[in-house]
């Protein structure tokens, strides 16, 4: 990820809840037979800004979850909101998925599917449009839904970052 932009957030007094996005059971085979243990992908946020994902493996699916939880819980980043919905159109992609977010009225909701689902929940967003192409694995449409979200700017970063007035970024 992008770590200049990642605004890194304290979780001691943060309220997170966390969703499992998907879990799988896979297999290991030795020479006594096939091991099998599960392997879960979490995303975690307090639904006012804030974000993280997490996967954990383990021999029990709650142990995985769980594991899962701990490592969301790490890496969290603040997502800018304005008004219930992103800032800006973005596009992101990560591996083989590519995500595209575009803003929403107010009352439109969230129309994305499954897995970004999940993470657009997560961070609060409550009207966007969101759209999934190429690769459906759960776990790079997270990744590159986070990407996406990590990049976003709102008016006041980019009035700081370009040294101007708030009211100049809007009339050039």
């Amino acid at each position: 990820m992008n770590e200049g932009i990642v605004k890194k957030v304290r979780n001691n007094d943060l309220e997170l809840k966390d969703r499992l996005v998907a879990i799988n059971r896979v297999t290991k085979v030795t020479k006594g037979g096939r091991t099998f243990s599960f392997s879960a992908i979490v995303v975690v946020g307090n639904e006012n800004g804030v974000v993280g994902y997490g996967t954990g493996k383990a021999n029990e699916v709650t142990t995985a979850i769980a594991k899962g939880v701990e490592s969301a819980k790490k890496n969290l980043i603040k997502v800018p909101i304005i008004k219930g919905t992103i800032p800006h159109e973005q596009l992101a992609h990560y591996c083989g998925s590519r995500v595209f977010l575009k803003p929403a009225s107010h009352g439109t909701g969230v129309v994305a599917g499954g897995a970004m689902r999940a993470v657009l929940e997560s961070v609060g967003v409550t009207d966007v449009l969101a759209k999934s192409k190429g690769s459906s694995n759960p776990h790079n449409v997270v990744k590159a839904t986070i990407k996406a979200l990590v990049n976003m700017r709102d008016a006041y970063t980019v009035a700081q970052d370009r040294g101007i007035a708030l009211s100049q970024v809007f009339h050039g």
